[in-house]
């Protein structure tokens, strides 16, 4: 599972066990200096697969794939008697596609989400579904070295067996410089959030 990095940015697709060795620090064996970008961990990160990765010039497209569980732990308290997939965690799912996308374009930093443009729901995920499907067509892609810092705009679709059930227009993700907390709970100089300057 462990790959060098030229060999990360080389793939077009990565499996459930190389999201994890990600999502852990673990999947590239020589990463440059930066590369701090993290997946959440279980149960935070929302995808399984990544099925495509592509880039032409700023632009390109990122796909992922994950499998729906009759116990999946969002199931278990959104809601009693009446278990829906929380929205929100969609959302997030595309986010993370995203930075994924960024340190895969060659981008280093530590991930944040920046927001998005427009969210529109018109469907659900329940327990006996199968497939949630991520499809990003990412629209700018830009590194900026002098702030130390890259930004991706993708617009996204969320599909549920096929079947579309959300769009998200414009999110956006950036990876910034000497903000990561390794040294977490000890307090120290990232310790405190607040606002970002930009």
């Amino acid at each position: 599972m462990l790959m060098t990095y030229e060999e990360f940015k080389s793939r077009d697709h990565f499996t459930q066990q190389e999201l994890l060795g990600f999502a852990y620090g673990t999947l590239v064996k020589d990463p440059p200096e930066h590369f701090k970008a993290r997946l959440p961990t279980p149960p935070m990160l929302m995808l399984g697969r990544v099925v495509e990765m592509s880039a032409q010039k700023s632009r390109g497209r990122a796909v992922a794939e994950t499998d729906i569980h009759l116990d999946d732990w969002f199931f278990q308290c959104h809601f009693n008697s009446d278990p829906v997939q929380p929205g929100c965690l969609g959302l997030d799912a595309v986010w993370q596609l995203l930075g994924f996308y960024c340190n895969w374009r060659g981008g280093v930093g530590s991930g944040r989400a920046l927001g998005c443009a427009e969210v529109d729901f018109f469907g659900q995920i329940r327990p006996h579904d199968g497939v949630v499907r991520y499809e990003i067509d990412v629209l700018r892609y830009a590194e900026m070295p002098k702030q130390g810092a890259v930004l991706v705009i993708g617009d996204a679709s969320v599909l549920v067996d096929g079947e579309e059930i959300y769009t998200v227009k414009k999110a956006k993700v950036g990876l910034f410089r000497d903000i990561d907390y390794p040294d977490y709970p000890a307090p120290s100089e990232n310790s405190r959030g607040g606002r970002m300057e930009r």
